[in-house]
């Protein structure tokens, strides 16, 4: 491999994570401990925590993990924890997802749950440390009637590190829900605020036509499974919709078997705007910089190619316009 692909080289590389859930970036140790203040048991020993049988199980596990986050300090210690894995690996924004729902503690204290949040992403900024903006999730299970209410807390509240509406959760167990959610995206778009949509992954590419349809969504987390039509891979390709990919945590939980069957790199060639991603790092033993060497290896990318993608994930973060700027200055200089 190429002395300017080293590992090293790409983990300096200029660039943003914006496919990554706060609930995904505990650690085993943060487990332990998180139990031990709550006086609760871990579910299973300590070695076998991170064994799961698929998504559901995953699920479960993150409602474990956030239900024991109970007050604002341990809220900031999470995201302040966050911004020093996302610096360490190079990125100097991210776009994080959290979703109410699996923090069980915070549901009907939702403005405490995002100042807790803020307050620890500010000592982190302060301290030199990665930028984050907030992407506040529904879960797919949730009514039209839930997502109204949290739509209408966002708009009211305005949080300035609120970015986003975004949804999640299993699209394969709860079904199309595009037209469920439709009004609440368009409210939230109309307010200003912009829209993710995890779409196209244990869904097939109906969740990605559902999610830039009727969501109206700036971005795909995941997206992968539009390869499995080209008209929809051509429309991805027109309105210049970019797609979040994960491709390990796709692997892990058993989406592809492996990188060759992975569409990443046909997807990209076919002009869709695709990032590299770690979605839950902690839990899947991901790191940003060895994503990208994983695709720099296996597809062959070189040094523009790695450029184009990390070029990708700054103009379709939704960081301010002068950080992007300064991003894009710095990676051209890469």
């Amino acid at each position: 491999m190429p002395q300017n692909l080293s590992t090293a080289s790409l983990q300096a590389l200029p660039k943003a994570e914006i496919h990554i859930h706060l609930e995904g970036c505990f650690e085993l140790d943060d487990f332990v401990r998180l139990a031990t203040e709550a006086g609760e048991p871990l579910p299973r020993p300590k070695e076998r925590l991170l064994e799961f049988e698929g998504l559901s199980e995953f699920l479960e596990f993150l409602d474990w993990i956030c239900g024991l986050v109970r007050t604002p300090d341990q809220l900031a210690r999470a995201a302040y924890a966050f911004a020093q894995r996302v610096s360490s690996s190079g990125a100097r924004y991210a776009d994080v997802i959290v979703n109410p729902t699996h923090w069980s503690p915070w549901r009907s204290n939702l403005r405490g749950f995002v100042e807790g949040l803020d307050a620890g992403f500010r000592e982190a900024e302060q301290d030199g440390l990665a930028s984050a903006g907030l992407c506040i999730s529904l879960l797919r299970t949730q009514t039209a009637s839930e997502a109204a209410e949290l739509v209408d807390h966002l708009i009211a509240e305005r949080h300035p590190r609120v970015v986003a509406l975004s949804v999640d959760g299993n699209e394969a167990r709860a079904g199309r829900t595009g037209t469920k959610f439709a009004d609440a995206f368009t409210r939230a778009g109309r307010a200003g605020l912009r829209r993710t949509v995890h779409a196209g992954e244990s869904s097939g590419p109906e969740g990605v036509w559902d999610a830039i349809d009727l969501l109206g969504a700036d971005r795909i987390d995941h997206g992968v499974r539009a390869i499995e039509d080209d008209r929809l891979v051509a429309a991805l390709v027109e309105r210049g919709i970019p797609l979040d990919v994960c491709p390990s945590s796709n692997l892990t939980l058993g989406l592809y078997a492996s990188l060759d069957e992975h569409p990443i790199d046909r997807l990209r060639r076919a002009g869709v705007r695709v990032s590299v991603n770690t979605d839950d790092p902690a839990l899947l033993g991901l790191r940003l910089e060895d994503e990208y060497q994983r695709c720099v290896e296996h597809f062959a990318w070189d040094a523009d190619t790695v450029r184009s993608v990390a070029e990708t994930s700054i103009r379709a973060s939704f960081a301010p316009e002068e950080l992007q700027r300064t991003l894009l200055t710095d990676l051209a200089a890469w």
